[in-house]
C-alpha cells in the first residue's frame, strides 16, 4: 500500500475530481421454494432447519432449476429494458467462503439470461440513462453469524437457510457520477421490482443488498481511475453515506500524493466511514466452469411472449398515464406510482368516482395520512377504493359538502360503512333546498348586523365570516356555493 501525506478532504478539493460509480445488486426472487431443490426460502426459521442434501452440498446430491425463479429472472430482464437471451448457461463459480457448504456458488459467467438494458433516473429535475450490463441468477451463500469478542471466547455459527436461496444479480454500467444518481439508480430498481412483483425487497430480511464500484478521476480526464469496491450495503442511508466517504477519501489520498488501491471495503455506520477489509490488486480467479449437473436454459419465443403478456405495467408508463388520462400534476403521479398497491387502489378508486383529481387529493390526503398514523400498508385499507370513489362522487353532485365528507371519512374508516350508509343513518345529507336555507341566512343576517354593515361598505370579504355563520348553524350541511349566493343577494 502507498504511503500518502494524511489530508483532509475539503469541498473545494472534492470539487476537482469526478466520481465514477456503477452498482451491483442482489436481490432475492420471491419463490416459495430455493433455486435448485424443494426446501423453503421462508423467513425467520429455526437455524439450519430449512435444509436437504442439495442446499448443504453433500456429496451425490444433484440440483434441480426452478422454473418459477427462471420466469421471475425473465421478468427482472424484461422490467429493466433487458435483452432476454434464448440460450443461458449455469456456472460454477468456485471460492471459499465459511457459509458456502459445495465450495462453489452456481451462477452465471459469461451466458447470463439478461443483458444490455438501462433504468431512467431524474437527480435534481435533470433525467438520466443509467445501462444495466446483465442480470443473471444465482444461489445465495448462508449466513455467519460472529460472538465474543476476545478471541479466546469468540465463536462463529453458521446458519445454512439462506444458502441456495434463488437470487438476480444486477449488474450497472459505471454511468453514475454521484452518491445522489447511485440512490436514485437504486430506488427506481427497487420500486420496478415491486412493482412486477419478482421480490419484495425488504432490505431488513436480506432480500435486496448493494455492492458498489466507485473511484474518481479529476474532472475532463477520461480514463477511469482505480476502483474500491464498497461491499454489503444494507440500506439506502448507508449506501449514499458510505460513496460520499468513499469519494472523499480517494481524492483526499490522491491529492495528499498517494494513490488508491483496489481493494474490497466495508462501511462502517458507526465511524460513518469505509474501512479496508482486503486487497484486490487483480481480478479474483473464480475458475469458472458450466455446471455439469444443469443443462443450459432454453428460452423460446413462445415461453417470452407468454411471460410478457403477465407483466404489469410498469411505473414509468402509469406515471405517465395518469398524467396523461387523469390530468394529474407530476408530483402527484409520482406519489401514487411509489407502489403497485397504491397505483391499483388510485386506479379503481377513480373508475368508481367521478373526478380524478379530487380522487387523487383523498388518497394523498385522508386515506394516506390516516395508513401512516396506524402504520398500515394500503392493501390493510377498511376503506375499499369503490367506496371512496363513491365518497367523492357524492361531493361532486353536490350531496354531501366537503366538510361533512371530512366527519364521514372516520367513520367510514372505523365500521367499513359506505358513505351514503352513514349520511343516512346520522342525517348528514347537505341542504341543498333554497327555501331551508333562506330561514337560517335570515337569522345569521339578523344576528350579525356589524358585519353586515361592513359588507354594505365596501368591505365584501366580511361574507366568508357570514358563510360560516350559516354553516355552523346548519352542522355543515348547507351548500356553500348557495349559502354565498343566498346572501349576496339578501345583502344586495
Amino acid at each position: 500500500m502507498a504511503m500518502s501525506t494524511p489530508v483532509l478532504p475539503t469541498a473545494d478539493m472534492i470539487a476537482k475530481y469526478e466520481p465514477v460509480i456503477g452498482l451491483e445488486v442482489h436481490v432475492q426472487l420471491a419463490t416459495n421454494t430455493k433455486i435448485f431443490c424443494g426446501c423453503a426460502t421462508s423467513f425467520g426459521a429455526p437455524p439450519n432447519s430449512n435444509v436437504c442434501p442439495v442446499c448443504l452440498g453433500l456429496p451425490g446430491a444433484l440440483p434441480v432449476l426452478s422454473k418459477a425463479a427462471v420466469e421471475l429472472a425473465i421478468q427482472t430482464g424484461l422490467a429493466l429494458n433487458c435483452r432476454i437471451n434464448p440460450f443461458s448457461r449455469l456456472a460454477r463459480k468456485n471460492y471459499f467462503y465459511p457459509d458456502l457448504p459445495k465450495g462453489y456458488q452456481i451462477s452465471q459467467y459469461d451466458q447470463p439470461i439478461a443483458e444490455h438494458g438501462y433504468v431512467d433516473i431524474e437527480v435534481n429535475g435533470v433525467s438520466k440513462r443509467i445501462g444495466v450490463t446483465r442480470a443473471h441468477m444465482e444461489d445465495d451463500a448462508g449466513k455467519s453469524l460472529h460472538d465474543g469478542f476476545r478471541d479466546s471466547d469468540r465463536y462463529t455459527y453458521v446458519d445454512l437457510n439462506r444458502s441456495g436461496t434463488p437470487l438476480i444479480e444486477i449488474v450497472s454500467e459505471p454511468d453514475m457520477r454521484s452518491s445522489d444518481e447511485a440512490f436514485a439508480y437504486l430506488t427506481v430498481v427497487k420500486q420496478v421490482l415491486q412493482f412486477v412483483g419478482v421480490s419484495t425487497c425488504d432490505m431488513e430480511k436480506g432480500h435486496l443488498r448493494c455492492d458498489a464500484n466507485v473511484s474518481v478521476r479529476r474532472k475532463g480526464a477520461e480514463k477511469f481511475g482505480t476502483k474500491a469496491e464498497v461491499k454489503n450495503l444494507n440500506s439506502f442511508k448507508f449506501l449514499k453515506a458510505a460513496l460520499d466517504h468513499e469519494i472523499e477519501r480517494q481524492a483526499a489520498l490522491i491529492e495528499g500524493g498517494g494513490r488508491v488501491i483496489q481493494e474490497t471495503r466495508l462501511y462502517d455506520p458507526d465511524r460513518g466511514e469505509t474501512v479496508g477489509m482486503r486487497s484486490k490488486e487483480s481480478a479474483h480467479d473464480y475458475r469458472y466452469f458450466p455446471e455439469p449437473d444443469l443443462v443450459p436454459v432454453r428460452i423460446s419465443e413462445q415461453w417470452l411472449d407468454e411471460i410478457r403478456v403477465r407483466m404489469p405495467e410498469l411505473p414509468a408508463l402509469k406515471k405517465q398515464r395518469f398524467m396523461e388520462v387523469y390530468g394529474l400534476k407530476e408530483y402527484d403521479a409520482n406519489v401514487l406510482t411509489a407502489s403497485r398497491d397504491l397505483a391499483e387502489y388510485y386506479d379503481a378508486a377513480v373508475k368508481a368516482s367521478t373526478d380524478s383529481k379530487a380522487t387523487a387529493n383523498w388518497v394523498m390526503g385522508d386515506l394516506l395520512g390516516t395508513l401512516n398514523a396506524e402504520g398500515k400498508e394500503i392493501s390493510e385499507s377498511p376503506i375499499t377504493p369503490e367506496r371512496l370513489g363513491e365518497l367523492v362522487t357524492l361531493i361532486a353532485k353536490g350531496e354531501l359538502s366537503g366538510k361533512l365528507a371530512k366527519d364521514i371519512f372516520p367513520k367510514m374508516w372505523q365500521t367499513g360503512d359506505t358513505a351514503r350508509a352513514i349520511m343516512e343513518r346520522e342525517g348528514l345529507q347537505q341542504i341543498s333546498d333554497s327555501s331551508a336555507l333562506d330561514k337560517i341566512v335570515a337569522d345569521v343576517i339578523a344576528a350579525n348586523p356589524k358585519q353586515v354593515e361592513q359588507f354594505k361598505s365596501g368591505k365584501t370579504q366580511v361574507i366568508g365570516f357570514l358563510v360560516g355563520q350559516v354553516m355552523k348553524a346548519s352542522r355543515g350541511q348547507a351548500n356553500p356555493a348557495m349559502v354565498n349566493d343566498l346572501l349576496k343577494a339578501k345583502l344586495g
